[in-house]
């Protein structure tokens, strides 16, 4: 009886637990989302004087700037060119990534999980405030993950119980072998 209890609490317990991680969920997707929406302006602060550069003496073509820098022969000017190139890309990148996450939050979620940003998701997760999303997707997000999660632990303990079961059967009581099943065991091996 006492076991029954303490499995059916631990049980619901892997449900509220799972719940409310899952209702976490929406919120550390927005905190992402708003990451890379400051490192997306970053980026573009951090190329607007070459923007300004490349429309004062390559007719507004960022591209043809820094391809001037890649053709020169003084290294600083080279990598320079690099450099600028590298931030451009990030751009790009980021613009992308910001498009993609203007969804709702299952299209957030499958974005995500096959194309986030390791070190955007390592920096929101360090920096990551648990807030709780209240709205009709956030509640639906937290009872699908608290519900995948509950059966997953549900699963595990039937797998576990039936191990368990199994090796009590070929064992006494108190983990002895069990002379009759060793010996019918030891037999049907030969066989």
């Amino acid at each position: 009886m006492a076991g029954s209890f303490l499995g059916g609490l631990l049980d619901r317990a892997v449900l509220v637990a799972g719940t409310v991680a899952g209702g976490c969920v929406p919120g550390f997707v927005t905190q992402y989302r708003q990451r890379v929406g400051g490192r997306l302006d970053q980026v573009i602060a951090d190329l607007a004087p070459f923007r300004d550069i490349a429309d004062r003496f390559h007719n507004g073509s960022i591209e043809a700037l820094i391809q001037h820098h890649l053709a020169s022969a003084d290294a600083t000017f080279h990598a320079e060119g690099a450099a600028i190139q590298a931030m451009v890309d990030t751009e790009v990148r980021l613009r992308a990534m910001q498009q993609a996450l203007q969804g709702g939050i299952w299209e957030q979620l499958w974005y995500l999980l096959p194309h986030h940003d390791s070190q955007i998701l390592h920096a929101t997760w360090v920096d990551y405030v648990p807030t709780f999303a209240l709205d009709g997707q956030g509640i639906v997000v937290a009872l699908v993950i608290g519900g995948a999660l509950w059966l997953v632990f549900v699963a595990l303990c039937r797998l576990l119980a039936a191990g368990a079961r199994r090796l009590r059967r070929g064992r006494g009581v108190h983990g002895a072998a069990v002379p009759g099943r060793q010996a019918q065991q030891v037999r049907s091996s030969r066989d």
